[in-house]
């Protein structure tokens, strides 16, 4: 089960469930692969609604690479994703909003 708690988000490739997560790293390596902005712009086509799909592989790419992943862009184009590219990118919404948003209170309260 994947842990809101720690930014993570569950996706399924090819049948095998992922968890996602976009670390440090894994950010660092999703700014590199932006074509152009930053990742506050990012978040802000996510909010208005105005992501293009370069966005969301890059995103799950960065993800599932945070998570573990060992694999690469074209190996994700090549992916089957449970739900399809409205599950992907609600994963990639997902995982912005955990990056960035923190909690009002954590476990147990605190």
């Amino acid at each position: 089960m994947a842990n809101p708690w720690a930014g993570e988000v569950a996706v399924t490739l090819d049948g095998r469930r992922h968890l996602c997560k976009l670390t440090l790293g894994a950010l660092a390596e999703l700014e590199a692969e932006l074509a152009t902005g930053t990742l506050v712009e990012l978040v802000a086509r996510f909010e208005g609604q105005s992501f293009s799909v370069r966005d969301v592989l890059a995103l799950l790419v960065a993800g599932l690479r945070g998570g573990g992943w060992q694999g690469t862009a074209a190996d994700l184009r090549t992916a089957e994703i449970a739900g399809g590219p409205v599950e992907a990118a609600r994963v990639a919404a997902e995982l912005l909003a955990r990056a960035f948003a923190l909690p009002a209170t954590g476990p147990g309260g605190r």
